[in-house]
């Protein structure tokens, strides 16, 4: 089975201890890609959790062809146009 290799749009304190440490726990699953509009803080988060990419713009994660599925951790009223975008 092919590794999932996961981005994940909206990095805050919920993927903090929820979500964003079991990707990496996961057999056959990783986490490679954050993103949050704040710069220094998606990679702030990517440091601190050993996430090799970090964006600050969800385009540009999107577009990345390293990711093969995306967690989207942003208030439901953007769950649409994100889960669309991608």
């Amino acid at each position: 089975m092919a590794a999932i290799r996961w981005g994940i749009i909206g990095c805050g304190d919920v993927t903090e201890v929820k979500s964003g440490p079991a990707f990496n726990k996961v057999p056959n699953s990783e986490l490679v890609a954050v993103m949050r509009r704040d710069a220094e803080k998606a990679k702030d988060y990517a440091s601190r959790h050993n996430v090799p990419k970090w964006y600050s713009d969800a385009d540009k994660l999107i577009n990345d062809p390293d990711i093969s599925a995306i967690y989207i951790a942003t208030p439901p009223s953007s769950h649409e146009e994100y889960a669309l975008a991608s």
